[in-house]
């Protein structure tokens, strides 16, 4: 798997396989971000995000500062999961204190014209910033790809921006084929663009399903689930070593269908989910991932040990990633962060 090979053995990549770890291994979303003053550093220097995320030198830079800062077991590629609409021909502009916002679908036209035939040239940057961070990383170190799953993506096509999903969740009412086909679409692009980033140097991936939390149960598996397996499946056909994370934010009650009927390796967990219930759905060997509160280790202090202890506590009975139920929050003080690191990994 050429560069792939280096982090192979690492603690993250061992543990979603499988391998129980006296400690368990520690990432955090959002860990390359705007709570690093060398990170604002360097975005005051690329004031486009969207050109931020398309400069090798600059996307990797933001990698690898948390990982020269913490001890880290991982580094996730920094980048941003609208790259996959925006390479299949969509408009996608961030807007400052509006975030980003995209030209609305309309219908089964602007379906038909998602070009994935140049998604792979036109992402070609990521995949050079995944070359670059593993080329300077340590091999005991894991890399992280990424990519939204398909319902994500979808509604931020619907819709032109985040926020409430209601109009998403209306037209995937009003029309169900439209729906299926944008979702397929999506699948397979994300499939494509996870397969690259192996291919440039990642050992592990993740799923990030954002907006999995206002789902009805009927429509779940079909906006859900089954758009997310048809993109494990496509990584699969060509590397079924590679283990992966789904994050199905806001549906920690659905984790047993959702780890079974996507078959990922590792299941991240929202701020919400019961760590307990988790496990007694999943077993000991599926992967959890999570979930510390973000507010938790912004305040410190006895909140934030108590926190952490009850994590660790709960990761003993099974494998485990210890990470965030969201991502670090800039006003996250950096003392804070290096204690989680020196507790999980039993030095304090």
């Amino acid at each position: 798997m050429g560069e792939g090979a280096k982090g192979q053995n690492s603690a993250l990549v061992r543990t979603l396989l499988g391998e129980q770890q006296a400690h368990p291994p520690i990432w955090l979303m959002r860990q390359a971000g705007r709570h690093l003053p060398e990170y604002r550093e360097l975005r005051a220097k690329n004031k486009s995000f969207l050109d931020f995320c398309y400069a090798p030198a600059a996307a990797a830079e933001a990698t690898l500062q948390p990982v020269r800062r913490y001890p880290v077991d991982a580094a996730i590629i920094f980048s941003d999961i609208l790259v996959v609409p925006h390479a299949l021909g969509r408009d996608v502009r961030f807007a400052e204190g509006e975030g980003p916002l995209l030209t609305p679908l309309e219908g089964a036209a602007d379906i038909a014209k998602l070009d994935m035939s140049r998604l792979e040239t036109r992402l070609a940057p990521v995949y050079e910033a995944l070359e670059r961070v593993r080329a300077a990383m340590d091999a005991d170190r894991a890399l992280i790809g990424f990519a939204g799953a398909p319902w994500t993506l979808a509604t931020y096509m619907i819709q032109g921006r985040g926020g409430e999903r209601d109009l998403a969740r209306a037209f995937a009412y009003q029309n169900p084929e439209l729906v299926d086909d944008l979702l397929a679409i999506l699948a397979d692009a994300v499939g494509q663009h996870l397969i690259a980033q192996i291919k440039a140097g990642a050992n592990a991936l993740q799923i990030f399903e954002s907006w999995a939390e206002d789902i009805p149960g009927h429509l779940f598996a079909r906006l859900v689930t089954k758009p997310i397996k048809r993109a494990v499946d496509v990584v699969r056909a060509v590397y079924p070593e590679v283990p992966i994370i789904g994050f199905p934010r806001g549906a920690g009650h659905r984790v047993g269908q959702f780890q079974q009927e996507t078959g990922v390796q590792g299941v991240g967990l929202d701020i919400a989910a019961d760590l307990g219930a988790a496990r007694s759905a999943l077993g000991p060997k599926v992967c959890l991932q999570g979930n510390l509160d973000p507010m938790a280790l912004m305040a410190g202090g006895a909140a934030l040990e108590q926190a952490v202890d009850a994590i660790l506590a709960a990761a003993a009975t099974g494998l485990h990633i210890f990470n965030l139920g969201h991502g670090v929050v800039p006003a996250t003080p950096i003392p804070n962060v290096e204690y989680v690191m020196r507790r999980v990994k039993g030095l304090a």
